[in-house]
């Protein structure tokens, strides 16, 4: 039975990228932040396999930027986070957990310091520009909270590095994980961050107004021909394999930044101001019952998972398995899942109820790449 088709209408934003897009091939789209994102273009497989050994283009406009501009600007992003972000300096990407009241996981973006007053949010799938907008105006903070006509491109793989360094220059070679610089294309300044939604290394290209979109996508393309350079996006099989969380799928508000595994970004003694901090110092100093851990679920290529199945130990639910998907490279079905302290131990046998019946898993301390 065919899968049925998504009515794309102005109400899902296109991006700069569109177009493009469209003309390399992609074959489905997924929504994220009311936007576009690419999800397949020749296969999720062979996707996978090209991204690992070349380097692919990714539309990821959808990652919408928010701008938090002002005298008040720092003192904002404190609010917004456990994480302390005194130390944090000009030029430096920030992976932010940011919680409510409760402390629920309300998002898990990058953040960019330009300066005191200047700062980048760049979101996962969640409106959380209403978020900050509401805690700077009930506060009386004085500072700006918008959405700029910034939409990402991330240039991702082993050749990336080469591909930048053609269109930008050889000191994009210098840019250090998780830092960026300001580079100017076409006579507009743009920042690069070392940094992308793989674990294939590579860069975001932060393109500071929707005109210059295309224009960029074609000089990587053309300056990246014979590296075998191809549009690309986010890959499951990639992202499962590497651990890396997908807010909606694998967390959400429901979730503490220590459930989410993401405890070692919290400073939730010293983040004074964070709205969410008194909700989490008991859970910082007792510790979560649940957390996200990596697993390998036993036989054949179970179907993308799309749903929740429920994981059990000698019947007895013990939480359940948010993302998975077969890995060519491991040679088994690689999964993330939520599951209950006395089970998240390395090599515990659980069992998981897939909708091909149930199979034998065993949970994994630390992700598979």
């Amino acid at each position: 039975m065919n899968a049925p088709l998504l009515s794309i209408s102005r109400r899902l934003r296109h991006t700069p990228f569109t177009r493009r897009v469209t003309e390399a091939g992609v074959k489905a789209y997924t929504v994220y932040n009311h936007m576009l994102l690419p999800t397949v273009f020749k296969s999720v497989e062979a996707d996978y396999h090209h991204l690992k050994k070349h380097v692919q283009i990714w539309d990821v406009s959808c990652e919408r930027q928010i701008e938090i501009k002002g005298p008040d600007a720092a003192k904002l992003m404190q609010m917004l986070t456990p994480r302390d972000l005194r130390a944090m300096t000009p030029g430096q990407c920030y992976y932010v957990p940011i919680v409510d009241a409760t402390g629920g996981m309300l998002n898990d973006p990058v953040t960019l310091k330009f300066d005191e007053e200047k700062f980048y949010i760049s979101i996962a799938d969640n409106d959380t520009l209403y978020w900050a907008q509401g805690i700077a105006y009930g506060f009386r903070l004085d500072v700006d909270v918008n959405e700029p006509d910034v939409s990402p491109l991330a240039i991702q793989g082993p050749k990336a590095e080469d591909l930048m360094a053609r269109v930008f220059g050889e000191s994009v070679r210098d840019i250090k994980f998780f830092k960026f610089r300001m580079y100017d294309f076409l006579g507009q300044s743009m920042a690069i961050a070392r940094s992308g939604y793989s674990k294939q290394g590579g860069y975001e290209i932060y393109v500071d107004g929707t005109e210059y979109g295309e224009p960029l996508w074609d000089a990587l393309m053309e300056a990246g021909a014979d590296l075998n350079v191809r549009a690309g996006c986010p890959n499951a099989i990639e992202r499962v394999e590497a651990g890396l969380l997908s807010y909606g799928n694998d967390m959400n508000w429901r979730n503490t930044p220590h459930e989410c595994g993401l405890g070692r970004f919290c400073d939730t003694i010293l983040a004074i101001g964070c709205v969410g901090r008194d909700a989490l110092l008991r859970v910082a100093m007792e510790g979560p019952m649940r957390q996200i851990r990596s697993i390998s679920i036993d036989g054949d290529k179970v179907p993308l998972c799309t749903n929740m199945w429920l994981a059990f130990v000698d019947g007895k639910e013990i939480g359940e398995i948010t993302s998975a998907v077969w890995s060519p490279d491991f040679e088994t079905n690689v999964a993330i899942g939520m599951i209950d302290r006395e089970y998240w131990d390395d090599g515990t046998i659980i069992e998981v109820q897939t909708p091909d019946g149930m199979r034998k898993a065993t949970v994994c301390e630390k992700s598979f790449i």
